[in-house]
């Protein structure tokens, strides 16, 4: 019969505890449809095949690279995404299946559902169809794993876009007719499943509260993984942060000096990836911190349900490679004294981090502008910058820390001070003074034009906002 819904939501009409699922199922007499992803099974099959790509840290990078383009925006959008990263990852990595099939004995043992198993084996095996978003060449392994391969089984195929496009309702009209379904009891905890579940004799939509999802990958260790999905989700913060805000200061501040540009930018973004390495260990390092000793430490969500590997030593490795190869595009001939430098100043700040991380909050407040100037000018020690950038990068700092005492002192959260256009005065005040203790003539400089335009954007919204409210006290009195 099809369902019909009215005062309640599809969700909350399906919704069943998983009590409720297998007593319904123990009772039912019939055609028995069956999800699998997170619910035979008590997590993600295409998610774990990817896992067992090899070497991993190309595969993650490959799949970033995926999710950087989506090609899947020219082939029906976000549900075929996995069939994209699929066949990529057999193309490139073809012994993945190989690896898969050798792993879904541990995974299947660990991550069966049980009960729910237990409760299928009391019915005929020509009744329970298992009904999956998941792929043919990854899902039949698991079934034969979890000692389901007797089970029919409706999966999607690799070879198309359609399965993934249409959804499970017309893969499994298609395997067992519009009859079966609306006599069926289906078990699934997808709400994507919706129109499966409105043809349903008895829909039932179950979370299990063993189930997990797991990114592909997880446990593989990759710059940035930790900062964009646990400490920033969701904020864009390696562009927004990073790359439009100390990146481009570092390149603004220094570019003019350089003999050879292309290299320049390619040793400084090296820097970068070094420096930023080590950073984002002191993040790793001040969470587990907070959640250790702080009362009510402030902690994403992510950090509660996000895998994502925190090795000790392969950041170190990651930086002193970047490291190493950034100073070498940037200082050959002193490249060994360079890098030297570049370590000792990648330590300090890691130690600074971790002092950081261990006192109380109004410490902070003096150990804060430490970390700001060692994010905003730790390539200075490698490479010169102009006094014009000397300015920008100390009204950069100056522009975040002034914040950071108000959030600590006055205990309200984080003010609205207009960040950007708070540098971009400190930036003009500062130039001035450079300018009236050297030579003037800097202040029609391209660096400083350059610099001064870059403010400018930044600060654009903040300018305009700031000119929106603003008022004459005169025009004020006579209004009122």
């Amino acid at each position: 019969m099809q369902h019909q819904i009215t005062n309640q939501s599809p969700a909350e009409a399906f919704a069943a505890s998983p009590e409720i699922a297998l007593a319904k199922l123990a009772a039912h007499e019939g055609p028995i449809l069956i999800d699998l992803d997170e619910t035979l099974y008590l997590r993600n099959s295409t998610e774990d095949y990817l896992s067992n790509a090899c070497p991993g840290v190309f595969a993650l990078l490959i799949l970033k690279a995926l999710d950087v383009f989506k090609p899947w925006r020219w082939t029906g959008g976000e549900t075929t995404r996995d069939v994209w990263r699929v066949r990529i990852i057999r193309i490139l990595f073809p012994w993945t299946s190989f690896f898969w099939r050798k792993q879904v004995s541990k995974l299947a043992s660990e991550f069966a559902n049980r009960p729910l198993i237990d409760a299928l084996r009391k019915h005929p095996a020509e009744a329970v169809t298992v009904v999956t978003a998941g792929f043919n060449p990854i899902v039949p392994p698991l079934l034969s794993a979890l000692g389901l391969a007797n089970f029919k089984l409706v999966a999607t195929r690799l070879s198309t876009m359609v399965d993934r496009r249409e959804g499970k309702l017309r893969l499994t009209r298609a395997a067992l007719g519009e009859s079966q379904i609306k006599k069926a009891l289906l078990i699934t905890d997808s709400k994507d499943d919706l129109d499966l579940l409105k043809q349903c004799a008895i829909p039932l939509l179950t979370a299990w509260p063993d189930a997990s999802y797991r990114r592909a990958l997880s446990n593989v260790y990759f710059p940035s993984q930790y900062l964009s999905l646990v400490k920033r989700p969701g904020e864009r913060y390696i562009l927004r942060g990073i790359l439009q805000e100390d990146f481009a200061f570092w390149l603004l501040s220094s570019l003019a000096l350089a003999a050879e540009p292309v290299t320049h930018i390619a040793g400084l973004s090296l820097l970068l990836l070094s420096f930023w390495t080590v950073y984002e260990r002191g993040y790793v390092d001040n969470d587990l911190v907070a959640a250790r000793y702080e009362e009510n430490p402030k902690l994403s969500k992510a950090f509660h349900e996000q895998l994502v590997a925190t090795p000790a030593l392969q950041p170190w490795i990651w930086a002193i490679g970047a490291g190493a190869l950034g100073t070498l595009f940037l200082q050959p001939q002193q490249w060994l004294f360079s890098f030297c430098k570049w370590s000792i100043t990648l330590i300090a700040t890691y130690i600074c981090y971790k002092i950081y991380n261990r006192y109380d909050k109004s410490t902070r407040v003096w150990l804060f502008p430490l970390l700001q100037f060692a994010r905003t000018a730790a390539f200075i020690v490698v490479v010169p910058v102009n006094l014009v950038g000397a300015a920008a990068l100390g009204a950069h700092v100056l522009a975040r820390w002034i914040p950071y005492q108000i959030y600590r002192f006055a205990g309200n959260g984080w003010p609205d001070l207009h960040l950007q256009l708070l540098r971009l005065a400190f930036f003009l005040f500062l130039t001035t003074l450079v300018a009236a203790a050297t030579d003037f003539s800097i202040v029609i400089s391209w660096p400083f034009l350059a610099l001064l335009l870059w403010n400018l954007y930044r600060a654009r919204q903040d300018i305009r906002a700031v000119l929106k409210a603003a008022r004459r006290l005169e025009l004020v009195t006579e209004q009122s």
